[in-house]
């Protein structure tokens, strides 16, 4: 049975899907769906700590359906702006992660992350796939995974 590891970009999928269709991704409904592919044996969402009850229903609905999530603060600047940018702990996660699996899924967007898919490839003869709204994914991503799924309205909540 395949092995599978995912690696969720929180934030990246909840604004491209709320910008592309105004709903929000059904984590669920992919979990079920990857699941039929093989066993998941390390799924990670990266998200954003914030102290309102809806964040937290969030994510202990995303613990609930296996993720293991990982948090970082939520830091407001001086200048209005937010940071909370989660691409090096995925880095490091995806390549802890690569020789123990078969495949790995990542959901961003984020061209940053082309040259780590090409790397895990080539290091570790890993299946790379890539979920994003095509719309708003980097062609450099799309390009760099061996496959690419785009977020369609069969995966979000209706």
């Amino acid at each position: 049975m395949k092995r599978i590891a995912i690696f969720v970009d929180v934030q990246n999928i909840y604004y491209t899907t709320r910008q592309a269709f105004g709903a929000p991704f059904n984590y669920r409904k992919f979990w079920q769906q990857v699941a039929h592919e093989g066993e998941i044996s390390h799924a990670y969402a990266y998200a954003i700590a914030r102290r309102d009850d809806g964040q937290k229903k969030f994510q202990d609905a995303l613990r609930h359906i296996g993720f293991d999530v990982k948090l970082k603060p939520y830091i407001q600047r001086s200048d209005g702006s937010a940071k909370g940018d989660w691409d090096v702990g995925i880095t490091i996660d995806i390549l802890e992660t690569a020789p123990e699996v078969d495949k790995i899924i990542l959901l961003s967007g984020d061209g940053d992350f082309d040259l780590l898919l090409k790397k895990v490839r080539e290091k570790y003869a890993v299946t790379t796939e890539v979920y994003g709204v095509e719309a708003l994914t980097a062609k450099s991503l799309i390009n760099a995974a061996d496959s690419y799924r785009s977020i369609l309205p069969n995966l979000l909540v209706c």
